[in-house]
């Protein structure tokens, strides 16, 4: 198993690499939709859908960002959608938690299923205008959320109910604990902090995600990225109370040793848009 997800991590990176440091975002723009692509794919799995109306999901998503791309969304700015991206975002997430396993059943399929779809063309369309301020903009949200995860992951294995008697969510996640969530975020607060340095040291000529928020107060910064770790938890819970009530351990087995692609990016598609709708609102695009 360890082979395999090694295996695995080396080959997309070896994809997602050059793409992001090409020249041009366009390779950038057709790996993610690529990815977004197979995600929807497992969506409609999830969904309860066959190979047949899997691969029309994906097809769906796929023209979705397509027109956009076309229509030039990707080089626009476009605040009111990440706001209103971001504000759905959020008071879903409230919902379906407070909600759990059995919620998810009542609502209609349709819904979910457009639901889903709508997740991954914002996520895509999020990733796709990062790169295009800058790719330490882009990176600074995405290891955020791989340093998130990685201290949570050894805060909840050595100090996991050792400060608290319950579990996160242990109807959904039953591994996850109160201590990881600590855990990540003060990893995420050490790496705000010590990205923001990094970009006056070099002098950066496209700021971070953490360096925009910083020039507009420290406190500024350090609530949005504790609420950007809340968020990324929140998203790594949907996608497992959407498999719990599936009755999935992963969303495929496209990504050996790793599971499907939503596994991989489930933390990834809140925070990609919320990155986008804080920096809008806070600093111009």
């Amino acid at each position: 198993m360890l082979l395999q997800r090694v295996i695995t991590a080396i080959v997309l990176l070896a994809i997602l690499l050059p793409a992001l440091f090409y020249v041009s975002p366009v390779p950038f723009m057709v790996v993610v939709l690529v990815l977004m692509a197979a995600g929807a794919w497992e969506w409609g799995r999830l969904s309860g859908f066959g190979q047949a109306g899997s691969v029309a999901v994906g097809a769906a998503c796929v023209a979705l960002c397509a027109v956009s791309w076309s229509l030039g969304w990707t080089d626009r700015s476009l605040a009111g959608v990440w706001i209103a991206g971001g504000g759905l975002w959020v008071l879903a997430t409230a919902w379906l938690l407070r909600a759990g396993v059995p919620g998810w059943a009542l609502i209609p399929s349709v819904l979910r299923l457009v639901a889903g779809v709508l997740a991954l063309w914002l996520a895509w369309l999020a990733a796709v205008q990062a790169r295009k301020i800058g790719i330490n903009f882009l990176l600074s949200v995405l290891v955020l959320v791989w340093v998130a995860d990685i201290f949570a992951y050894f805060a909840g294995r050595a100090f996991g109910l050792r400060f608290t008697k319950n579990k996160l969510a242990p109807s959904i996640s039953p591994g996850k604990s109160w201590e990881g969530v600590w855990g990540g975020l003060a990893g995420v607060v050490v790496l705000a902090f010590a990205w923001v340095a990094a970009d006056a040291h070099w002098q950066a000529a496209v700021g971070s995600f953490y360096t925009r928020l910083a020039q507009q107060g420290w406190w500024l910064l350090v609530v949005a990225v504790l609420f950007m770790v809340a968020m990324s938890v929140c998203g790594d819970l949907v996608e497992s109370l959407i498999k719990r009530s599936a009755g999935v351990k992963d969303s495929s087995a496209l990504l050996p040793g790793h599971g499907g692609v939503l596994d991989r990016v489930d933390a990834l598609l809140p925070t990609l848009p919320l990155a986008m709708m804080l920096t809008s609102l806070t600093t111009p695009l």
